[in-house]
């Protein structure tokens, strides 16, 4: 089998030394070339024909963003963002992934040589993910939402007011997952049942994540607090560093929220938060599915269908990743695959 090509843009000596190592090691992965700025590297593309290519936002001559939509005009590719874990790195990262960026590294503040080392089989398996990764899917995927996002719920041919007192919605993904989630809630209306989400993202992230969610959703939309009662309307995400937990509060729900170690070797989990809303919630429940990476949360979508719930996962055409999604559908988890443009109005009717 051909080893995956992958260009390096950054413009840290160090960076491209420690991935070029990590990514060597690897077997599968040929470090074609590096470029220490997006000048040389549109030229080096031309000539490497790389499968891959990862990315820094901060470089001299132009910015990492500038030649990501450049790049994503003009010649679409898998890439993966190397970012930095702060509060302006989370907003710039999330810029790209929307701009079609497939996933990103976080690069880390301090000791960056033992850092890189110590997440390497994660890095190395975003690379795999990403030269497998649909980019024209991200392309349109984004192209659909900003059109159904200006269409109202109720040209859809669903009512907007239902009664959605006992429903709760919960929602896992991962990889594609930020700009899945943006599109799927840009259809709801503020009546719409609450919804509680799980998705992969470093805790310097969740701020601006719930806020890019916000601001797309007629829904309030926040980072979940431990003991939150969750109520219509709203969407509750996991913080980046504990699970999402869906308990009894009388016959309400809340948010609980959990510091255990990561499960499925992600905090928040997938499985953790479909795991409770299998044994709090049940039948009252709606799973979703969404693209990413792997397969979190899809044995507990079956024991939420087990325990009553009417589950959907995206289809592989629309997804970025059909990982988690595919799992559960191999599982017998899902009762609708569909598309990611028709996942809102799918909820919606069964709600109504």
């Amino acid at each position: 089998m051909a080893k995956i090509k992958l260009l390096i843009v950054d413009d840290s000596a160090l960076i491209r030394q420690m991935l070029t190592h990590i990514f060597n090691e690897s077997g599968d992965i040929e470090v074609v070339g590096t470029a220490s700025d997006p000048i040389i590297a549109r030229e080096k593309i031309k000539a490497l024909n790389p499968d891959v290519l990862t990315l820094d936002v901060e470089m001299p001559r132009m910015d990492g963003l500038t030649f990501l939509r450049n790049l994503m005009r003009l010649r679409p590719m898998p890439v993966v963002m190397i970012s930095t874990l702060t509060e302006k790195g989370a907003e710039v990262t999330l810029e790209a992934l929307s701009l079609g960026a497939v996933d990103f590294v976080a690069k880390p503040k301090v000791d960056v040589t033992q850092g890189l080392l110590a997440y390497a089989d994660e890095i190395v398996e975003k690379i795999r993910m990403a030269s497998q990764a649909k980019v024209n899917t991200l392309a349109v995927n984004q192209a659909k939402g900003m059109m159904y996002g200006s269409t109202d719920v109720t040209s859809l041919g669903v009512k907007k007011h239902f009664k959605t007192t006992h429903k709760v919605v919960a929602l896992g993904s991962s990889t594609g997952g930020t700009e899945a989630v943006k599109q799927l809630v840009r259809n709801l209306p503020k009546s719409a049942p609450a919804i509680v989400i799980s998705q992969h993202l470093p805790v310097a992230f969740s701020a601006s994540f719930a806020k890019h969610v916000d601001d797309a959703s007629e829904m309030t939309a926040c980072v979940a607090s431990d003991g939150q009662l969750i109520l219509p309307g709203h969407i509750y995400i996991a913080p980046g560093d504990q699970h999402l937990r869906v308990v009894r509060d009388g016959a309400r729900y809340a948010c609980r929220l959990d510091n255990g170690p990561p499960v499925n070797r992600h905090k928040p989990s997938v499985e953790v938060l479909f795991r409770s809303v299998a044994e709090n919630v049940g039948s009252n429940a709606i799973g979703v599915m969404l693209t990413g990476m792997g397969a979190d949360g899809a044995i507990a979508m079956k024991e939420m269908r087990d325990a009553g719930a009417i589950n959907i996962v995206q289809d592989e055409a629309s997804s970025v990743v059909w990982g988690m999604p595919g799992e559960a559908y191999k599982l017998g988890a899902a009762h609708h695959v569909l598309s990611l443009e028709k996942i809102a109005e799918k909820i919606l009717a069964l709600v109504d």
